[in-house]
């Protein structure tokens, strides 16, 4: 690992031995061969496959994340009074749209009430950790697994909720 520090004179560096393999070179140069040629193509198949769809949806909804998170202090404060009192908002519930490049696109959150954003549910989710974790802590109960859990159930619970 620190092998480039250099030497001092006088101190031998202890040489590595390998371990000696027990089924000899025969089944090594079939077990890499069968898995570079005959499973190294059908995963590249199935991964390729799978790695292109992902890269088709992540670019058709998440073109740009810094859009997501283009907010201020006004606006959470906006969005949070429009998201727990809905029936207090005086105003218009659809979109604002400006032509760009003889297209129409939709303004950013922090000009537009009504544009998605990932800042708020992020912060929630850092809320509900960082809360539990805390609640654990008041009982007794707090350890870095219990806390690496509750952000594992989180994450797979919002997963869960996004896809139904």
């Amino acid at each position: 690992m620190y092998n480039n520090v250099g030497t001092q004179p006088g101190v031998s560096m202890p040489t590595a031995t390998s371990q000696p393999n027990p089924f000899g070179d025969a089944l090594y140069g079939a077990s890499s061969g069968l898995i570079r040629g005959g499973l190294g193509a059908y995963g590249e198949k199935i991964l390729g496959s799978s790695s292109e769809y992902v890269q088709s949806n992540i670019s058709r909804y998440f073109s740009d994340p810094q859009y997501y998170f283009q907010v201020n202090d006004q606006y959470v404060r906006n969005k949070l009074k429009v998201v727990l009192f809905p029936f207090l908002h005086r105003g218009h519930w659809t979109r604002i749209t400006e032509p760009v490049g003889g297209r129409l696109s939709y303004k950013p959150p922090i000009y537009d009430i009504n544009a998605p954003d990932l800042y708020i549910p992020f912060m929630a989710f850092g809320t509900y950790v960082v809360l539990a974790g805390l609640s654990l802590g008041l009982q007794g109960k707090f350890s870095p697994e219990a806390l690496n859990w509750l952000f594992i159930k989180g994450c797979l619970v919002g997963f869960y909720k996004l896809h139904y």
